[in-house]
């Protein structure tokens, strides 16, 4: 299928068109169920990115057109992958994000917030799905920052370090 890097990971939503998420075309507002999808391969867990997709899709109160809400993703989370921690605001996601192995960012791209994941690669990160062009994306985390995540808009990152953490968002 396309849509996916050699190695398994998703790269490009624009390929999911075909399936629904919160009642729209997965290719409009996907990001967030890739993101955590991408984490959960990079875990070596064997799960369908359908199965990720539909869960979340229900953890959302309302049957509306939407994207991924951080209370949706908290909860997956929790429930998944309970030693991701989140890191908010610009300077504490930056320095989470350099010291992880892997993480699931959220920032605003071009006005429009945007999940993405990304996995340490030696010194650099692999960034997945960031937009066209950029669909399996190597770059340090702060130039990645520098170029993608501009102030003033939130930022908030779930890292996977190996480091105790707790996720304590509601």
């Amino acid at each position: 299928m396309d849509g996916f890097s050699p190695d398994g990971y998703i790269v490009d939503q624009e390929c999911f068109g075909a399936y629904e998420y919160r009642t729209i075309p997965a290719s409009h507002n996907g990001c967030g169920w890739v993101a955590v999808y991408n984490i959960l391969h990079f875990l070596g867990r064997s799960v369908s990115f359908e199965d990720v997709m539909q869960e979340m899709d229900r953890m959302h109160r309302l049957r509306a057109p939407g994207p991924t809400t951080m209370p949706v993703m908290r909860a997956y989370l929790r429930a998944h992958i309970p030693a991701m921690c989140e890191h908010e605001g610009r300077e504490e996601a930056l320095a989470a994000s350099m010291r992880c192995r892997a993480g699931i960012l959220r920032y605003t791209e071009a006005g429009i917030p945007h999940f993405i994941s990304f996995i340490r690669s030696g010194e650099a990160c692999r960034f997945f799905n960031v937009n066209d062009g950029l669909e399996d994306y190597v770059s340090s985390v702060d130039m990645f920052f520098a170029t993608h995540v501009k102030p003033p808009h939130y930022v908030s990152v779930f890292t996977l370090d190996d480091t105790p953490a707790v996720m304590q968002k509601g």
